[in-house]
């Protein structure tokens, strides 16, 4: 921040309709040509006051006193203002004269900022956010709150310490105390990032902590079922009632891609028929409310066939009798052991099977599959790309074939 021009003066300012010689002490403080006057609630003597220094005359008791207290106001100005050049606040006549008068603008807290992001975030629900998308913020919250506590022994902390230092210090506390991973820590500091951004363009912090600091994501090998893989599962024969309906409802999420949470809440009016004749999928993901389309392929549309007669399905309207996340998750551990499978199966891995081994390595272009997906750019199925060793195997082979032609 640049340098201003700064003045400072005291004078005497007697008040109207006053015949006596005692009169009012009054400081003007002047910032690039802009004066704030206000008394100091001192009073001294016309004859005894000295232009030219600003000061009282004399080496009396009063006097010394007097210029003694306009030392310690001038030294508090020039801290004040010193104070403001380092926070690089704008420096301005009358900000300072808050100052010394004690009138300092409201504390703005970090945690009750968060608080009524989260509040107007949460009453914008199905709106504008996913209701994921509220309880990441709201863990986020909690996380920051934690630390906050953990790290400085106090319910919140003001605004204007949040620095470099602060950021580093979360991010240590995330990895070691709450044992997150790199990418998770990342993802709870976006969270915080958009509060402080906020802080930022309203005004309420001069400069972005997060400057620097590196917020790069480590990239995760995407973990799906190989075709054979895929086909052992689905045609194993299993007797247990129970893995049987966990096995078809994955099964089903193989071949259409959608998560947990989107399988759960499909109903069988979301399944209609489309310009094409075939039967639909016509919805929109929890996670991001992006719409979402999609053909059913004839093994999906089976196990819509053989569970529409589940109590549950007919009762609730609901297309699968699907279970917790977490019972999920469990007998598919119980599945792959049956199969003979060895990987660690969990729900999404079935999101990541459509994109990979059912769409992508049978030749889907990408755009159609990041579409099924419902993903909101194609970045985010680029990742899959990746990872479809056959398909580029395919490639290749095609690309040799072709030059051992031009060899010939």
């Amino acid at each position: 921040m640049l340098e201003k021009s700064f003045g400072l003066l005291y004078f005497l300012k007697k008040p109207k309709n006053s015949k006596g010689k005692r009169t009012h002490v009054y400081a003007r403080i002047t910032v690039d040509g802009i004066a704030k006057e206000f008394s100091i609630k001192q009073f001294w003597f016309t004859d005894r006051w000295d232009q030219r220094t600003n000061r009282a005359m004399g080496n009396k008791e009063d006097a010394r006193s007097l210029n003694n207290y306009l030392d310690i106001l001038t030294t508090k100005v020039y801290q004040f203002k010193k104070s403001l050049l380092e926070q690089e606040q704008d420096i301005t006549a009358e900000k300072i004269y808050r100052l010394v008068l004690g009138k300092t603008e409201d504390k703005k807290m970090i945690l009750e900022i968060f608080q009524k992001h989260n509040i107007r975030m949460a009453k914008l629900k199905g709106i504008d956010y996913a209701p994921g998308t509220i309880q990441r913020y709201i863990t986020s919250f909690d996380h920051t709150k934690s630390f906050i506590l953990w790290k400085y022994g106090i319910e919140d902390i003001e605004l204007r310490k949040l620095n470099y230092e602060f950021i580093n210090e979360y991010a240590y506390w995330l990895k070691t105390v709450r044992k997150c991973n790199h990418n998770t820590t990342v993802k709870y500091l976006a969270n915080f990032k958009k509060i402080v951004l906020h802080c930022v363009k309203s005004g309420w912090l001069a400069k972005d902590p997060f400057y620097g600091f590196k917020m790069a994501k480590k990239e995760v090998i995407r973990v799906f079922l190989t075709a054979e893989e895929l086909e052992k599962l689905r045609s194993k024969e299993i007797t247990i009632e129970r893995l049987e309906m966990v096995r078809d409802i994955f099964v089903f999420s193989c071949y259409t891609g959608l998560a947990y949470i989107d399988v759960r809440q499909l109903r069988h009016n979301q399944i209609a028929k489309g310009n094409d004749g075939e039967q639909w999928i016509i919805t929109q993901r929890q996670k991001t409310n992006t719409p979402t389309r999609l053909p059913l392929l004839p093994t999906a549309m089976d196990i819509v066939e053989k569970y529409k007669n589940h109590p549950r399905c007919e009762v609730e309207g609901y297309v699968l009798p699907i279970l917790t996340n977490q019972k999920m998750n469990a007998y598919l551990k119980e599945i792959a052991n049956l199969c003979g499978i060895h990987k660690e199966l969990t729900y999404h891995i079935a999101r990541h099977t459509f994109a990979t081994t059912v769409t992508l390595s049978n030749g889907v272009p990408i755009e159609t599959v990041s579409r099924m997906l419902g993903h909101k750019s194609l970045r985010q199925t680029q990742h899959y790309a990746k990872i479809v060793d056959l398909k580029v195997s395919e490639d290749m082979k095609a690309l040799k074939r072709k030059l051992e032609t031009l060899v010939i």
